[in-house]
C-alpha cells in the first residue's frame, strides 16, 4: 500500500511532464499504466525522442513565386512523350523554341518590330495570343499597336463586327489601333452620329478601307456629312471605298445621299430602308452623279458571308468576345429575379439581334434601293453609220446634260464649303 502511494505520489509530482506511456508485464503480458494505476515493476526505462518544438506546433510551407516561375520555365525547356511500350521519353526544345516563348511571355516590353522579318513576327504573334496576352487591358493594347505598326494589313485586313457592340465598347482603343483595313463590318451596332469610332473612320489610318458596311446604326444626314467632309473638301479619309451599306437608317433623308456624291470610285451602293422623300429623283441623281443603276436583284455584295475577319487577329477577336460574352453571363443571384419575372408575367427585353432581323424583313418588304456599276461596253463604231440628222439631235442633248451636270456640280461645290462643313474640318 505504501508502495501504491509513493507511485502515485510520482506519477502526480510528474504530472506536468509529458512522460509518454508506461508498459508493465505481469503474468507473461504487457499492460498500459495509466497515471491513477496502481501495481508497479521494474520496466527498463524506454527512450523518448527528442521534441524540438512543443505539441500543437504546426508549419506552413510557403514557397516563392518567382522560385516556382523560374522551375516552370525549366521544365518547360523538355518536351515529355511516351514510347509504344509506355516509357516516358524526353528530349530538349530548341533554342529558337525557348527564346520566342520567352519573348511572347514579355510581348509588352518590345520597343518597336520595324524592319523586322514577318515570319517571324507571325510566330511571335501566334505565341502571344496563345498566352492571351493581347487580351489584358493595359499591356495588350500596347503590344497589339507594336504589331499594326509595323506589319498593318497583315495583322488583320478585314474585321467584322457585325452587331458587337459589347466588343466596340470594351475593346475601342483596340480596334482603333489596326491599320490598312479593307473590309470593315458595323452592321446593327446603333453606334450613332456622335460616336467616336464613326470619327475614326475618318483618319489615315482607314483610308485603305474599300467596303464598308453601316446597316442599321442609328445614322443621320449629320453623321452622312461629318464622315464625308474630308473627302468632299481634302480629297482625303474614305477617297477609296467601293462598296457602302448605310440600308435600316431611317434617319438618311435625300440631303444625306447628295453628300455621297463625293465617293467618286464607288461601285455599289445600298440605302434600303432610309427615309428618303422623292425615291424617282434620288435614283436618277445617283445614276447621273456617280454612274450607278438600281438593280432589281439583291447584290452578292451586300451579303453577310462574304465578310469575315482575316488577319493574324482573328483569333485575338474572338478571344475578346469571348470574355465579353462570360462578363455578361447571368449570376447565380439573379436566377431569383428572373423566376420573379416569369411569374408575374413580365415580358422580356427583345435583344439587338432580334431587332436587325426584323429591321431587314421590313426593308425586304419595302423593297431594295441597291445600285451597282455597270461595265462599259465600245459601241463607238455602229454610231458612225447613222443619219447626220440624228447624230445632231444626240449631240445637243448630249450638250444640255452637260451643261445641266455643270449647273449642278457649281452649286454642289459651292454648298460643300458651307461654314458647318469648315467647323467640321476644324476638328479633325
Amino acid at each position: 500500500q505504501s508502495w501504491s502511494r509513493g507511485m502515485s505520489y510520482c506519477l502526480h509530482s510528474e504530472g506536468h511532464l509529458d512522460t509518454g506511456p508506461i508498459y508493465v508485464r505481469e503474468n507473461g503480458k504487457l499492460h498500459v499504466v495509466n497515471r491513477g494505476a496502481g501495481g508497479f515493476q521494474h520496466v527498463p526505462p524506454k527512450t523518448r525522442p527528442f521534441r524540438l518544438f512543443a505539441r500543437g506546433f504546426s508549419v506552413e510551407l510557403c514557397m516563392n513565386r518567382e522560385d516556382d516561375r523560374a522551375r516552370r520555365q525549366r521544365t518547360d525547356h523538355f518536351i515529355f512523350t511516351y514510347t509504344k511500350e509506355g516509357n516516358l521519353r524526353y528530349s530538349a526544345k530548341s533554342l529558337f523554341s525557348l527564346v520566342l516563348g520567352y519573348i511572347s511571355d514579355n510581348v509588352d516590353h518590345i520597343d518597336s518590330l520595324i524592319g523586322f522579318p514577318e515570319q517571324i513576327a507571325e510566330k511571335l504573334f501566334s505565341a502571344a495570343e496563345a498566352r492571351q496576352k493581347f487580351a489584358e487591358p493595359v499591356t495588350g493594347l500596347r503590344a497589339l499597336q507594336k504589331f499594326t505598326e509595323a506589319y498593318g494589313g497583315l495583322v488583320l485586313c478585314s474585321l467584322c463586327l457585325r452587331n458587337r457592340y459589347l466588343v466596340i465598347s470594351e475593346k475601342l482603343e483596340e480596334i482603333k489601333s489596326f491599320r490598312e483595313l479593307t473590309c470593315l463590318d458595323l452592321s446593327c451596332c446603333k453606334l450613332g452620329d456622335e460616336h467616336e469610332l464613326l470619327e475614326h473612320l475618318t483618319k489615315e489610318a482607314l483610308s485603305s478601307v474599300k467596303r464598308l458596311l453601316l446597316k442599321d446604326n442609328a445614322l443621320s444626314d449629320a453623321g452622312i456629312r461629318r464622315m464625308t467632309a474630308p473627302v468632299r473638301v481634302l480629297k482625303k479619309g474614305l477617297e477609296n471605298l467601293l462598296v457602302l451599306d448605310l440600308s435600316c437608317n431611317p434617319k438618311i433623308t435625300d440631303v444625306g445621299i447628295g453628300y455621297l456624291f463625293s465617293f467618286k470610285k464607288l461601285n455599289c451602293l445600298d440605302i434600303s430602308g432610309t427615309g428618303l422623300k422623292d425615291v424617282n429623283a434620288v435614283v436618277k441623281r445617283i445614276q447621273m452623279q456617280i454612274g450607278l443603276v438600281h438593280s432589281k436583284v439583291p447584290l452578292k455584295e451586300f451579303d453577310h458571308s462574304n465578310c469575315k475577319t482575316e488577319g493574324w487577329a482573328e483569333q485575338t477577336v474572338l478571344q475578346w468576345e469571348q470574355a465579353v460574352t462570360e462578363a455578361m453571363k447571368p449570376q447565380d443571384n439573379l436566377t431569383s429575379r428572373t423566376a420573379a419575372l416569369h411569374f408575374y408575367g413580365k415580358t422580356r427585353r427583345i435583344e439587338e439581334v432580334v431587332k436587325c432581323k426584323l429591321v431587314e424583313a421590313e426593308t425586304k418588304a419595302c423593297g431594295n434601293l441597291q445600285f451597282y456599276k455597270e461595265k462599259v461596253q465600245n459601241c463607238h463604231l455602229p454610231l458612225k453609220k447613222e443619219v447626220g440628222g440624228s447624230h445632231e439631235l444626240k449631240n445637243n442633248k448630249k450638250r444640255a446634260l452637260a451643261e445641266q451636270e455643270r449647273e449642278r456640280t457649281s452649286k454642289q461645290k459651292h454648298l460643300c464649303l458651307t461654314v458647318e462643313d469648315w467647323d467640321l474640318l476644324n476638328t479633325y
